[in-house]
């Protein structure tokens, strides 16, 4: 077979070589067996093969006219026999620019003179030049130029350096002037505020000066890397003589050394011990240090130190330490500085990726106004990180549709930026800032400027990665559509390892807070306790410290004042994560010894979980979590929550003040704005501190749609609780709610009657389906297998959602039974009842999900219930679904050949997927829904369906099989595949009756085409 796939490729149009889909084609053979035997043999793909004849027929091309511009090259090429796309034709275009050294792409040089789309504001000339200043350095650093012949001032060109950073880059240049050497300096402010980049353009201007020579050298060390391990970092440091420690074999010079004559940069520096930061004071303080392991020769060493933090200096770095650093500069957040200097580093940093990509970048109005607006806890460095995102995926579309430019709109964003357009604050400054949408070229290709990669950077290989990924799986025949599917699914994931990495390195360790809210004894204990877990399990979490001490406080008052818990998951525990229970039980062992009091076994299950959780929050993906918002008269709410972001690592509870005179409507846009920055997805709890604030949240839904809870109560211990909670993965808003407070005082969007007294109802779970009861069945059997525990402590329910209105069945059932949670393959939309789908019980978080609700609703003590069995029925009002609308003629066949299910449904799938109804995946999900319950539902149909996450457009396809088919022991002629949306319950009720409804079943098999099955359901669906 692999001579015939040679001979095949020798006798090919050289300019039009075969694919390997081609070559399977002509042989008989599946497309995969052609690809591997090709790879083993080494043949180029067919885009290699025609390589070399195209690039020949192009430089010809050039070497008769070297002015030729692009429509006319492709133009030869096409006519000349080459079937060749414009996007590749520029690709080789690049290639033999930069083979001959022709500067610059004439393609985009004739852009430039054709294209009459302008950047719409009046500074925006300051911003982008195309000039040298765009080789300076800016806010978040690009590497400098090594020749400052004209370039006097490496500050004149980050954005603000005369307005907003004017103090900080008088300051800066104070410290590097002053004489012999400079002074020692101390730069903080919050993470990506662009402290690193100060630095570096301090020892740039440094050498401009003639402080420093222009070969000194800038040595940049993060403390943090070697922060658990003091004798390395002392090492790095300051270096270390032959024999200080096991495998020091030889003398070696630390960074100081290297730095000699130049400038040493430490960033991070509040993450170097007391005995590192007195040995750096004696290096500031007499010029000279010590080896590690030297006792009698002193060094000396002559160099400016930098250091850069993003805590308080004063809590905590020492006190004689701070003392010696004579400059202190604090660098402003990016909330701090006028909204004009954002906008031009929003058009720098879009400026930066276009000459990277080498493409124009058309940027829509509305993109650049959710920039200006939204939250940016990360600073400069988040704003720099998610326009990169954004262009990221607005350069895949210009792959996949072979556009001559980058279009971003607001679905290229990242969804937390999106937050900003709902923003009312500052409007007029943006309109004056924005009229219509923004065009960048990139810069010549002759002397581009490098771009520094950082924290906050996503690697330079991001671009060409796309484009490699996208021709490999074009050769794999693959549609565009698909394509963009994986490729998309692909840099989703990269982008988020990219926040969990800011996340994990913007986390801050002030324990000062912590002492005084737990006190000493916790603190200390803690230390102690997690000592344990860092050595049998490798465990080392900031957030977890914290997490353990808030926990440790709150059992041992709670054990005090006889109030024991009861933890029913403890069994589970010991026989599923026994490493991490018998760690706990020993961390509890210690505690018991530290503070004389006796713990439970619940107790010891309880510290287990919080060590699961931690593994849980690193492994789950960037999911939505539950919003915190303090709102209190006078200033108590900013300061605690300050703390508790500070203490858990986050920027997660958002804070509103009002003036002890100030009327709660006076204040209601300030808490909209809050709640709309805090909201992930998941609703948002309200702290107040008084009950006339309790009608906020109901006013904030009805205005925003977020779903919000208010608890009247506010104190440092319980925000951190709150937070502590938000953040673990799964968590609701009303889980959330129920174990804040034992008694919780919460205000619901559902009126509560007072004074209405209910009996303790029989705890059940209830499972949906689609297909009815009998699958539904099947759920329940799933369940009970998976956590077979559940059946001893409640009763599992199932319900068929086709029959009747399931939300009618449930207010039923609610009346005599406390319903905890639906878990199914169709959200009835309760608003106020928990819905888990069962996919997520099959991947496991459901799982957790289930037995966290199941826990605390047992484990509570029964108080008086808020809503009524009636309750369920909200009131909403529910729109009548025209079932015609989802149907159409492009997803209705009536001679589809077939002769499986598994057949049936991927050919259906197929068409659904290419036009554009659902999403790759599809079939697969539906092909497992089928394992776990047959989809036929009698009158010889059958109704296959997916997950609403895979659906695009909701739809339902028709297809009549040629000859019909066995399916799970039934026969079945007519297939409806329904691609529905989480809350598609009213759709199938409907489209059951149309189904059970009398002579259906005849008439449909007369209908021939499309328009006759639209009519017929018209005519039933009245």
């Amino acid at each position: 077979m692999f001579d015939k796939i040679v001979e095949c490729i020798e006798k090919e149009d050289k300019k039009n070589p075969l694919t390997d889909e081609q070559i399977a084609a002509l042989l008989g053979m599946k497309r995969e067996q052609v690809t591997t035997l090709r790879l083993k043999s080494n043949i180029p793909d067919s885009r290699e093969r025609r390589r070399p004849h195209l690039m020949r027929f192009m430089e010809e091309l050039f070497s008769l006219n070297p002015n030729m511009k692009e429509s006319a090259i492709k133009d030869e090429i096409n006519s000349s026999g080459f079937e060749v796309s414009r996007f590749l034709i520029r690709q080789y275009m690049e290639e033999i620019h930069a083979k001959y050294g022709m500067a610059g792409r004439k393609s985009t040089q004739q852009g430039r003179e054709n294209q009459q789309m302008k950047w719409t504001a009046s500074s925006t000339t300051e911003v982008i030049g195309y000039k040298k200043s765009r080789n300076a350095i800016t806010d978040t650093g690009e590497k400098p130029k090594t020749d400052f012949q004209d370039q006097t001032d490496p500050f004149i060109h980050i954005i603000g350096y005369d307005k907003s950073l004017k103090s900080v880059i008088t300051q800066a240049k104070a410290s590097v002037l002053y004489p012999p050497r400079g002074l020692h300096t101390m730069i903080y402010g919050e993470p990506g505020a662009g402290k690193s980049d100060l630095a570096e353009s301090m020892y740039n201007f440094s050498r401009v000066s003639g402080m420093i020579s222009e070969h000194a050298p800038l040595i940049t060390f993060n403390c943090a890397d070697y922060a658990n391990n003091h004798q390395l970092l002392m090492a790095q440091l300051f270096g270390y003589v032959k024999g200080a420690f096991t495998g020091a074999d030889k003398d070696k010079e630390g960074l100081v050394e290297k730095a000699n004559g130049g400038v040493l940069f430490l960033d991070e520096v509040h993450r170097l011990g007391p005995e590192g930061q007195e040995q750096l004071f004696y290096l500031i303080d007499k010029g000279s240090f010590h080896r590690l392991g030297e006792t009698s020769i002193s060094r000396k060493a002559s160099l400016q130190i930098l250091m850069a933090t993003t805590e308080n200096p004063d809590s905590t770095l020492l006190l004689t330490f701070r003392r010696r650093i004579p400059m202190m500069i604090e660098v402003p957040s990016l909330a701090a500085r006028p909204l004009k200097e954002r906008f031009k580093l929003i058009a720098s940093f879009f400026s930066r990726e276009s000459t990277r990509t080498n493409t124009p970048i058309v940027v829509d109005s509305e993109v650049v106004r959710a920039l200006l607006l939204y939250d940016c806890p990360g600073n400069v460095g988040q704003l720099w990180s998610d326009i990169q995102v954004s262009c990221a995926k607005g350069f895949l579309e210009r792959i996949v549709n072979q556009t001559d430019f980058i279009q971003i709109s607001v679905d290229d964003l990242p969804q937390h930026t999106r937050k900003g357009l709902l923003k009312i604050q500052n409007r007029g400054e943006v309109e004056s800032l924005t009229h219509g949408c923004l065009e960048i070229f990139p810069e010549s290709s002759v002397d581009k400027p490098l771009f520094k990669e950082d924290l906050y950077s996503l690697s330079s290989e991001i671009y060409p990665y796309i484009e490699r990924r996208y021709n490999q799986l074009q050769e794999q025949g693959m549609t565009d559509e698909t394509i963009n599917a994986y490729i998309g699914g692909e840099l989703d994931s990269r982008f988020k390892k990219m926040i969990q990495n800011l996340r994990k390195n913007s986390r801050t360790m002030v324990k000062t807070d912590l002492i005084n809210i737990v006190g000493n004894e916790i603190v200390d204990l803690v230390e102690q306790m997690l000592k344990i877990a860092e050595k049998r399990l490798a465990v080392a979490s900031d957030t977890l410290f914290y997490s353990i001490a808030i926990h440790l406080k709150t059992t041992v008052d709670r054990i005090k004042q006889g109030k024991p818990v009861l933890n029913p998951r403890t069994l589970q525990l010991k026989e599923e994560h026994k490493e991490e229970f018998e760690t706990a039980e020993l961390m509890v062992a210690l505690a018991e010894e530290s503070l004389s009091i006796k713990f439970s076994e619940s107790e010891v299950g309880f510290l287990a979980m919080c060590i699961l959780s931690l593994s849980d929050q690193e492994e789950i993906e960037d999911e939505g979590r539950v919003g915190i918002v303090l709102i209190s008269h006078g200033h108590v709410a900013s300061g605690m929550s300050e703390v508790a972001n500070r203490l858990l690592g986050v920027t997660h509870a958002k804070s509103v003040e009002m003036s002890l005179d100030e009327s709660p409507e006076d204040a209601l846009d300030r808490v909209i704005d809050a709640v709309v920055s805090a909201d992930e997805g998941k609703g948002v709890v309200l702290l107040v501190d008084m009950g006339s604030l309790v009608t906020f949240g109901e006013i904030v839904t009805q205005k925003t749609g977020i779903v919000t809870r208010v608890i009247v109560r506010t104190d440092t211990v319980l925000v951190i609780d709150a937070v502590r909670r938000a953040i673990i993965p799964g968590m609701d808003i009303d889980q959330l709610v129920s174990v804040l407070e034992e008694n919780p005082k919460y205000v619901t969007r559902l009126s509560q009657k007072n004074g209405t007294s209910y009996l303790v109802k029989p705890k059940v779970i209830l499972t949906v389906c689609i297909t009815g009861e009998g699958s539904a069945l099947k759920v329940k059997e799933l369940l009970e297998n998976l956590l077979p525990d559940l059946s001893e402590k409640l009763e599992i329910v199932p319900i068929g959602a086709v029959h009747g209105n399931t939300k009618e069945i449930i207010a039923g059932i609610r009346k005599t039974k406390d319903v905890i949670a639906v878990v199914g393959t169709i959200n009835p939309n309760i608003h106020d009842l928990p819905f888990i789908f069962i996919e997520s019980i099959l991947n496991g978080a459901g799982t957790n999900q289930l037995r966290h609700l199941v826990d605390f609703t047992l484990s509570s003590e029964m108080s008086e219930q808020a809503v009524s069995g009636t309750a369920a029925l909200d009131g909403s009002t529910v729109l009548k679904v025209h079932l015609e609308e989802l149907f159409s003629s492009d997803l209705a066949i009536f001679d589809l050949g077939a002769d499986t299910k598994e057949e049936a449904i991927r050919k259906i799938a197929a068409l659904m997927l290419e036009k554009g109804a659902v999403k790759v995946g599809f079939a697969e999900n539906a092909l497992e829904r089928e394992q776990m319950a047959p989809t036929f539902i009698g009158y010889g149909s059958a109704i296959p369906h997916a997950d609403p996450r895979f659906v695009r457009k909701p739809s339902i396809a028709f297809a009549r099989l040629s000859t019909e088919i066995l399916w799970d022991g039934n026969w079945v002629q007519h297939l409806f595949m329904l691609a529905l949306p989480e809350d598609g319950q009213e759709i199938v009720t409907q489209f059951y009756q149309l189904l059970t409804s009398p002579g259906f079943e005849e008439e449909i098999k007369k209908a021939q085409t499309a328009q006759d099955l639209i009519t017929l359901i018209q005519m039933k669906n009245v």
